[in-house]
């Protein structure tokens, strides 16, 4: 009955549910299938790692099989799946071809696998993504080189016009703050126009077991050891079958208080520890590259480890890829915080991810433009994460990344109606710290895909090409210049300004008073941002926009310095420090 109901195999369903211990449901299907059982490798010394490598890799990866070194010292092949013993001799080498077929669990084949082929796999995890696409090309001091060219052109023109530069650059500033103004504009019209695709509410149909997909959900952690059990109990409220869905806990190989914490934990059946070889760069998406290998789902999903999604998401998701097309190639989910009412910062951010997930993001994706994807809450079909490379493991925004580049390949994104909390960064120098690798990855990503404009237009056509530029170029010019914008307040008060001596009087005053205007205007932006009924109480909050953004400028300096100095370092946010009510409970649909 149950296997009819969710149309998986008997065994996947008793062993997912925890009905039948492990070892000996592996048991039971090896006899069904007439094959013998193992439920322990020899230790991974070099000749039975020698042995395991006789099967080419990707194969290995396929079939989920491995060759081992048996007491009487010739191969057998190991499998979790026995029914496919079949399938699997019909690809097996020749040296291989007449070495049986036993029965082991996913657990063993796979640290087999990682034993003989994890520093394959590794290289590969770091050179996943496309060269001419990717960041690993990056030289620092080439860059560093036409970072201080501009500098000394700048410096030169500053004292040969200073009226004339400082004019120019408060131009810039100001246009840069316009863009931003208008991108949002633009985006509420879309959103009440309603002409486009782009944010779904998600078919109230519920589809029935046998036709949802597949899910396997990467979750990297690093130095983490004290969020395991919750992201446990949070991960265990999911509400989809567990014979169609794996959580991939995935670990770099050399944190030994992350992966102690979780074999301490007891895991769920459908929830396993991924170890990461030692390998560079130390980032996330690397660690997701690798763990990819282990996945056998048809759709990828990212959290984080602080994340509490909603229990009823994954069907949501599933439900949207099936009715969405075969183009749509990633659902983005909404983020809102657990402890949003922590201090002025943790307001702060809930405002300005309620304007990002709530306003701007579905606004761009509705519009057809490039979506600059988050890092969690995201869920991708397979064979377009694949196609376009996955994850480029030296860019340290590699969400925002990979939305360019499924754009650039004719795939479609949207922004689907579900919830996720997370814990918001509450204290200004993890602040700080955070906000500069987000801004570092997004003039790295900028860079590379600027460097072949002509290729870049004909990906993206004009529309895009020209927000791709105005998107990341803005979100760090606006950091960037923003100090020297506000000091344009003085003109209303009849003070002197250097940028507007000589200026008609009606252009002095029109930038002078233009400037605050444009930062009321982004505060009824962000106060329609906040409609919803949890989020109204933080309209108070909103002129605390203003002290929060100047951070940001402090920000872009550590940014710059790190394009040159060490472009891949991957300053991590940590999780589970800033408190909230919501650490053990899932999110609301909101």
């Amino acid at each position: 009955m149950l296997a009819r109901e969710q149309g998986a195999r008997l065994g996947e369903i008793l062993r997912s549910e925890g009905m039948v211990e492990g070892r000996d449901l592996d048991r039971a299907l090896a006899r069904q299938a007439g094959l013998g059982h193992i439920d322990r490798l020899p230790p991974p010394d070099a000749a039975s790692l020698a042995v395991a490598r006789k099967l080419p890799l990707e194969i290995a990866l396929r079939h989920r099989a491995v060759p081992i070194r048996s007491a009487a010292c010739t191969p057998v092949i190991a499998t979790p799946f026995p029914e496919r013993a079949q399938i699997l001799r019909t690809e097996l080498p020749r040296d291989l071809s007449d070495a049986p077929i036993v029965a082991a669990s996913a657990q063993l084949v796979d640290a087999r696998i990682s034993e003989a082929h994890g520093a394959a796999l590794a290289r590969q995890a770091e050179c996943r993504a496309p060269r001419r696409e990717s960041c690993r090309d990056w030289r620092g001091q080439s860059v560093g080189i036409w970072i201080s060219a501009a500098l000394i052109a700048l410096l030169s023109c500053a004292l040969t016009w200073p009226r004339a530069t400082l004019a120019a650059l408060m131009g810039v500033a100001l246009l840069a703050m316009l863009g931003n103004l208008g991108l949002r504009a633009a985006a509420i019209r879309a959103l009440r126009s309603g002409r486009h695709p782009g944010f779904r509410s998600v078919r109230s149909d519920r589809l029935p077991d046998e036709r949802l997909p597949r899910i396997s959900i990467l979750i990297p952690l690093h130095d983490e050891p004290e969020i395991a059990p919750a992201l446990i109990r949070r991960m265990e409220r999911l509400d989809y079958p567990r014979s169609r869905l794996e959580i991939l806990l995935v670990v770099e190989e050399n944190d030994e208080a992350t992966r102690t914490a979780l074999a301490d934990a007891t895991l769920p059946a459908w929830m396993r520890v991924i170890p990461v070889p030692e390998g560079q760069p130390h980032t996330k998406p690397r660690a997701m590259n690798y763990a990819l290998n282990f996945a056998t789902g048809d759709v990828i999903g990212v959290y984080d480890a602080e994340d509490a999604p909603s229990t009823d998401q994954l069907r949501k998701v599933a439900t949207r890829f099936v009715h969405g097309g075969e183009r749509l190639a990633c659902l983005q989910g909404r983020l809102d915080y657990y402890n949003a009412t922590r201090n002025w910062m943790a307001r702060g951010f809930t405002i300005e991810y309620a304007a990002w997930f709530r306003l701007l993001l579905p606004g761009i994706a509705r519009m057809g433009l490039v979506v600059p994807l988050g890092g969690t809450t995201v869920f991708f079909r397979r064979n377009a994460l694949e196609e376009v490379g996955a994850w480029d493991a030296h860019n340290v925004t590699e969400d925002a990344d990979l939305g360019v580049r499924l754009t650039r390949r004719g795939w479609r994104t949207e922004v689907i109606d579900v919830t996720t909390l997370e814990e918001a960064n509450a204290a200004p120098l993890p602040w700080i710290n955070q906000r500069s690798r987000w801004m570092k990855g997004y003039l790295m990503t900028w860079a590379v895909h600027s460097a072949r404009p002509l290729h870049l237009w004909r990906d993206l056509g004009p529309r895009r090409f020209w927000f791709f530029h105005l998107h990341f170029l803005s979100a760090v010019l606006n950091a960037l210049l923003m100090p020297l914008a506000w000091t344009l307040v003085v003109i209303p008060f009849g003070l002197p300004h250097p940028a507007v001596d000589g200026m008609p009087v009606w252009v002095s005053y029109g930038l002078g008073v233009g400037l605050p205007l444009l930062t009321v205007a982004n505060w009824g932006m962000a106060a329609y941002a906040c409609r919803a009924p949890h989020h109204r109480h933080l309209r108070r909050s909103i002129p605390l926009l203003e002290p929060y953004f100047a951070l940001a400028s402090l920000a872009v300096l550590k940014a710059v310095a790190e394009l040159v100095l060490k472009p891949f370092h991957w300053d991590k946010t940590a999780h589970g420090v800033f408190g909230g009510a919501g650490l053990d409970e899932a999110a609301p649909e909101r």
